[in-house]
C-alpha cells in the first residue's frame, strides 16, 4: 500500500527589502587602514585619455615625461614673452 503525505511546504517568509543579509552586512569594528594610504601623500589626479592619444602612450612615464616637456616650453615661451614686452 502506498501512502502519500498531503503536507504542504511551509511557506517562506518574504525579506524586508531594507535588511541585508548577513553575508552582505560589513562589520566596521574589524576594518582595517588603507596600508596604501601613505603612499598618496600629494594629491592624486585620474586623467581618462581619448583613444587616439592613448594609443601613442603604453605607460604613464611617457605620458609624463610629455606633459613636463609642454610645461617647461610654455614657461619659457612666458618668460621670453614677458622680456619682449619689456623696454
Amino acid at each position: 500500500m502506498i501512502t502519500y503525505n498531503m503536507n504542504k511546504t511551509a511557506e517562506r517568509k518574504r525579506r524586508d527589502p531594507d535588511d541585508l543579509r548577513s553575508e552582505y552586512e560589513f562589520d566596521h569594528s574589524r576594518a582595517k587602514p588603507n596600508r596604501f594610504a601613505s603612499r598618496m601623500t600629494r594629491p592624486v589626479v585620474a586623467v581618462v585619455l581619448d583613444s587616439d592619444v592613448a594609443a601613442v602612450f603604453d605607460s604613464s612615464a611617457k605620458v609624463n615625461a610629455q606633459l613636463r616637456a609642454a610645461i617647461t616650453a610654455r614657461k619659457k615661451r612666458q618668460l621670453l614673452a614677458r622680456r619682449a614686452r619689456k623696454p
